[in-house]
C-alpha cells in the first residue's frame, strides 16, 4: 500500500523529487518513505537522475 502511494506521488509529480517531498504529498511519515525508498532502490524501481532526487525507473 505505502509502496504504491510513494510511486503514484512520484509519477504525479512528473519530475524527480526528494523523499521529503514524497512525504508531504502522501502524508506518510518520513521514516516510512525512507524505508520504501530503500526497498525501491534495491529493486531498481526508482532512479536518481539528480542528486537526492528520485523518479520511477523507465520500464
Amino acid at each position: 500500500m505505502e509502496r504504491e502511494q510513494v510511486l503514484n506521488a512520484m509519477k504525479e509529480a512528473g519530475k524527480p523529487i526528494s523523499a521529503g517531498d514524497v512525504a508531504k504529498l502522501t502524508g506518510l511519515d518520513r521514516k516510512v518513505v525512507d524505508k520504501v525508498f530503500t526497498a525501491l532502490k534495491k529493486e531498481g524501481a526508482i532512479v536518481s537522475p539528480v542528486r537526492c532526487k528520485w523518479e520511477p525507473a523507465e520500464k
